[in-house]
């Protein structure tokens, strides 16, 4: 990890966020995929999976058959923690739900607008997969949109090399109900959801997380079609002072390394000597983990230790960071909370991991990335959800704005719109 000596915070923050910023060479691969999709459907995207994923599919669609058989491959246990994720996550997307639930009414001078939330028809989740699973991530894309009464909810993601899906995540899918599933990933997979292919029709918002191909191609689908955030490899930053423990700080930093080798994992702080217990533990554990290969480049390419001159210049850099995740470890950990705006979750005291958080807090793992923390948070209900708005405005009402409508429309020369006003303010029609 890299050691970082910060005198402007703000500039520093920025200056790393550069080497994350999604290159144009992605995004003009990206829009290639994404238009061979949407010009040819299906057959581009089975070529796509045979060239990046390694597999030749017969049919996109998991069938009945696979879900049933994905039951006899997992254990009770693993069938346990999906369902009390799950039902976490519920009660906490609910308790969101019940707040807008009803029809929210302005009625004065003869001008009425109701505005009801209603759920939106269909959704797309994107479920990274193939050398991996995450049978969470279904849970936290998909039950959000199942307690905001969404009709259609599609899943997909890449295959395994023997054209499989992960049982585990097949499973998850079932327990929350999601209505199809496709074996795809990548940008062909958000292709197909945004255009639509000859076996999968498009959905109206896509949303979950992915590799930097995912992200570009979720920028590009944004154009056709709504999406939740741009939502990348993941991200951890851990405020910590003194106090801390060093030994906690490097299991936090190399749980979330484990991820990717893109993963990006950080520590700020005003101690030399946190920063130097937290480098030698790092080294220590990193050569007796499994996955050590995955963790240690993550933490060469993308791991840094930030050491600012005060508490005050750390929360600086983490605000303009913006972290995906953000880890609070120092004496007054809520104060310094109740400071921090830019962050897409904030975990606050030693016994908050983000770890833990992933999975069954009843929080959401699906987080802004890439500096995003700065204007949205986590995935929840509210993304699943829209604001219709119905007008009803009586002849009297009309007229107490008529003269406001005429020196409006007369400023931006728009005069015909006046009109439209004027001649409902007329008793008699020619």
């Amino acid at each position: 990890m890299k050691i970082i000596h910060v005198a402007d915070p703000a500039s520093e923050a920025a200056q790393l966020r550069k080497a994350t910023i999604i290159q144009d060479s992605l995004l003009e691969d990206t829009k290639a995929i994404m238009r061979d999709v949407a010009e040819y459907g299906d057959p581009a995207v089975l070529n796509y999976t045979s060239k990046f994923d390694g597999v030749r599919l017969d049919s996109l669609r998991v069938s009945e058959q696979e879900m049933k058989q994905a039951y006899a491959q997992v254990t009770k246990d693993e069938i346990m923690a999906v369902k009390l994720m799950k039902q976490r996550l519920v009660k906490s997307e609910l308790a969101i739900l019940k707040r807008l639930k009803g029809m929210v009414v302005s009625s004065s001078d003869g001008v009425r607008i109701d505005r009801m939330v209603k759920p939106l028809t269909s959704v797309g989740c994107y479920i990274p997969g193939g050398r991996a699973r995450y049978p969470s991530t279904v849970v936290m894309c998909a039950v959000p949109a199942k307690v905001a009464s969404v009709k259609r909810i599609v899943a997909l993601s890449p295959p395994r090399r023997d054209g499989t899906i992960d049982p585990l995540t097949l499973v998850a899918a079932d327990i929350c109900r999601v209505d199809e599933f496709y074996k795809i990933g990548g940008a062909q997979g958000i292709a197909a959801l945004t255009y639509g292919t000859q076996s999968i029709r498009p959905v109206s918002k896509i949303v979950g997380p992915g590799g930097m191909f995912v992200t570009a191609a979720k920028l590009v689908a944004s154009a056709k079609v709504s999406t939740d955030m741009v939502a990348g490899p993941t991200e951890l930053l851990i405020y910590a002072d003194a106090t801390a423990d060093p030994h906690l700080i490097a299991v936090d930093l190399i749980s979330q390394a484990e991820h990717s080798t893109d993963t990006v994992c950080g520590l700020v702080t005003t101690s030399d000597k946190l920063t130097s217990e937290v480098q030698k533990q790092v080294e220590s554990i990193v050569r007796k983990i499994t996955r050590s290969d995955i963790v240690k480049k993550s933490l060469e390419n993308n791991g840094f230790i930030v050491i600012c001159r005060n508490e005050s210049s750390c929360i600086e850099f983490v605000n303009e960071f913006a972290p995906e995740h953000l880890e609070i470890m120092c004496k007054y950990a809520d104060a310094i909370a109740k400071k921090i705006d830019s962050a897409g979750l904030v975990l606050i005291g030693q016994y908050t991991p983000s770890s833990a958080s992933d999975y069954s807090l009843g929080s959401n793992h699906v987080l802004p990335t890439l500096g995003f923390g700065k204007s949205r948070a986590s995935l929840s209900v509210l993304d699943f959800v829209k604001i219709v708005n119905k007008v009803k405005v009586n002849k009297s009402g009309l007229a107490k704005v008529d003269r406001s409508i005429r020196e409006i429309t007369s400023a931006e020369g728009l005069l015909n719109h006046y009109e439209a006003v004027k001649a409902r303010m007329s008793e008699e029609k020619e």
